[in-house]
């Protein structure tokens, strides 16, 4: 009578890492002739890159199902400036400009608007979460000029690693490490590390660590 063989937890783990790294690899030879035609029609007008960009990101933001995650992974690690190989990008996420960072294991769900930022290893972000450009994205301070003509500043917002960000949230200050923002909050202030936060504006209503309230995320 023949023995049943046991996998081992290892083998497994590393047949599924082998098997990730494949698709990974075969997806960026699909999305390779997307971000050829991207980089030419950018060389064709290089002060409007920010604006193209967008454009292709709405488009691989519409790929369905594990095929879009694969696809959309490989199309973000040529052209952000740092995009894991474990990351998730959810379906109608889409990036407002290639000055983005994003760590090991990031996790952006549905229908994110993602500006200049930079994301931590592990860090989490439920659907419909927007990152702004910092706080000053638009100038308002002149009355003869019209908000449209007036410019603005666009700053990097960072977000430290092991950050969860609840659903809906507004984030346009830095978020430090290990910390909590509640769904639907709006971050004007930076995020100290741990703490929990929640509202509008956002404020702080527990730490991590300690007896903390029950929060939306």
């Amino acid at each position: 009578m023949a023995e049943a063989v046991l996998t081992r937890p290892t083998e497994t783990f590393s047949v599924r890492v082998a098997i990730k790294a494949a698709v990974n690899t075969l997806a960026t030879f699909v999305v390779f002739p997307v971000f050829v035609l991207y980089r030419l029609v950018a060389a064709l007008a290089p002060g409007r890159v920010d604006r193209i960009f967008q454009g292709y990101s709405q488009l691989m933001s519409l790929w369905p199902g594990i095929t879009g995650d694969f696809l959309r992974r490989a199309f973000y690690r040529l052209t952000l400036r740092r995009c894991s190989a474990n990351c998730t990008i959810g379906f109608g996420t889409v990036f407002a400009t290639p000055e983005v960072e994003l760590g090991e294991g990031v996790y952006i769900g549905w229908y994110g608007n993602i500006g200049h930022v930079s994301i931590g290893d592990h860090t989490l972000l439920g659907s419909n979460v927007t990152i702004l450009s910092g706080k000053r994205q638009h100038h308002f301070d002149r009355l003869d000029i019209p908000i449209r003509h007036q410019g603005g500043t666009y700053t990097q917002v960072d977000i430290a690693d092991d950050v969860w960000i609840g659903n809906g949230a507004i984030v346009m200050e830095a978020v430090a490490r290990q910390a909590v923002v509640a769904a639907g909050a709006v971050v004007t202030t930076a995020v100290a590390e741990r703490a929990i936060v929640g509202g509008n504006p956002a404020r702080v209503i527990g730490q991590r660590g300690s007896a903390a309230p029950s929060v939306s995320t």
